[in-house]
């Protein structure tokens, strides 16, 4: 089987009000499930639990909370939401999940990360998805990843899966502002190839990376070995057009070395 690993960002996940896309989210759980049916292992690495606390709470005295205990307040309840609906979208499908929270000092130590790598073997080698996300509620600012492209990168490696698949709310990388008329779309990304002059700086609203954190991301992994996709995760059937249909889907394909 074909081991990848599928990172969904924030801005995938999030209506525009800032509260959880279910449809969105079940959309990606039915593209998972026909990955699982060709032969594909699937890790997910899915942001969405702060989101998901969001609309569940409706809370209207938050703003007296700094940005850490909003995060961990939201993340707290909305994590135990998010899981739920994995579960419940995935089961529809006969299929099983497992969440995974970690920080990232787990990879700092040696014995937390093998730990890690034989607990995720364990549920692919029977059949269960890992739903992997950041332990938001107990990160504090210094010891937290940049974001889940970063946690996405170091699962990948550790992992060792064929193929990491980031999707965000644009189609990849651009030669310059994509909203600017005349800019193209890279469509890939070779060993040693300098991209920094590209890469915008802006980050989505609910976001706490941006292009450069999926870009550092996506050289670092690819120089493992492993081939890295950045695309569109607002795009109707974009994963299953990427690894199965041969369609032409916009994307970024950084090449492994």
């Amino acid at each position: 089987m074909k081991r990848i690993t599928v990172k969904v960002g924030s801005a995938v996940l999030t209506r525009k009000d800032g509260t959880l896309d279910v449809t969105r989210l079940s959309s990606i759980v039915d593209q998972i499930a026909v990955l699982r049916k060709n032969g594909y292992e699937v890790i997910l690495v899915s942001s969405g639990a702060v989101a998901s606390g969001r609309g569940e709470l409706h809370l209207g005295n938050t703003q007296e909370l700094d940005s850490v205990g909003q995060r961990q307040l939201f993340s707290a309840v909305g994590q135990a939401k998010l899981i739920n609906r994995y579960y419940d979208f995935f089961s529809e499908h006969h299929l099983h999940v497992g969440q995974v929270l970690t920080q990232k000092s787990d990879f700092d130590s040696e014995e937390h990360r093998l730990n890690m790598q034989t607990c995720m073997n364990v549920m692919l080698e029977n059949g269960v998805i890992p739903i992997v996300n950041e332990n938001d509620t107990v990160s504090i600012a210094e010891l937290m990843f940049t974001d889940n492209d970063e946690l996405s990168g170091l699962i990948a490696r550790m992992m060792n899966v064929d193929t990491l698949i980031i999707l965000s709310n644009i189609d990849g990388l651009y030669d310059g502002n994509p909203e600017t008329p005349g800019t193209t779309l890279i469509h890939k990304v070779l060993p040693g190839n300098q991209v920094d002059r590209y890469i915008q700086t802006e980050k989505s609203v609910v976001g706490r990376g941006g292009m450069q954190s999926k870009c550092a991301t996506a050289m670092a992994v690819a120089s493992s070995g492993i081939d890295v996709y950045l695309a569109r995760g607002t795009r109707e059937n974009v994963l299953t057009d990427l690894l199965l249909s041969g369609a032409n889907v916009p994307h970024t394909h950084f090449v492994r070395r």
